[in-house]
């Protein structure tokens, strides 16, 4: 007899998942086993509830999506992995891959094209949403040949969450501003701040900035 594969939502936002529980509940593919709205309660019903799939949003109020998957990934390596995010950064994506993600997709898909991602990752491949692979050639057209690596050996050094956090400072957000986005105390934010410029080697603001335009996190001339 055919089994259905598992999935567990793990997203911030109550209508939406209620919109991804409709979309999964119509398939005679997959079993909607349960959800989480934060990254500590979507770890725990994962390591609980065993999933074949976890779909996690990139934005959760207590963790980086990337970070949370990464960590189920070295914990539960059956569950695999797709990423629902609104950004269709080209760091974004390579650091999900690398986090041991087997898909990513718009938040803004179609059903149609949701089930199609579901599909391939359930069978162990590579997925990345039309909609974020369109917009993902556009910006390398556009990119200077001299900015199209947007990493370097320093950059990866750095964790997930300051890798982030390097984006938003770079991005003119104030460490307060970045503390209120993120969830987290500005301390913490300022502690971020000082290992990113420690392991960047950087000594002030303008180097972040210069070094982040440099890797295409951010535009000078914007």
């Amino acid at each position: 007899m055919f089994e259905k594969k598992s999935i567990l939502i793990i997203d911030d936002h109550p209508t939406f998942r209620e919109g991804l529980k409709s979309i999964i509940k119509d398939s005679s593919t997959f079993d909607f086993i349960g959800e989480a709205g934060n990254g500590k309660d979507g770890f725990n019903s994962v390591l609980e509830l065993q999933p074949d799939i976890a779909v996690i949003d990139i934005s959760l109020p207590d963790i980086n999506g990337i970070q949370l998957a990464d960590k189920i990934s070295s914990q539960l390596s059956s569950t695999r992995i797709i990423i629902l995010s609104m950004h269709s950064r080209i760091d974004y994506i390579i650091e999900a891959f690398r986090a041991g993600v087997l898909g990513y997709m718009s938040k803004s898909t179609d059903p149609d094209r949701f089930l199609q991602g579901i599909e391939a990752v359930s069978k162990g491949e590579f997925f990345l949403d039309g909609l974020i692979a369109r917009e993902v050639i556009e910006t390398l057209l556009k990119t200077p040949k001299e900015k199209a690596h947007i990493t370097n050996g320093a950059y990866e050094t750095l964790t997930p969450r300051e890798q982030e956090i390097m984006r938003l400072l770079a991005g003119g957000l104030s460490t307060l501003d970045v503390a209120q986005k993120l969830y987290i105390s500005r301390k913490t934010v300022e502690n971020h701040r000082t290992s990113i410029m420690q392991k960047l080697n950087l000594k002030n603001s303008v180097e972040l900035v210069r070094l982040a335009a440099k890797l295409g996190l951010v535009d000078l001339e914007a």
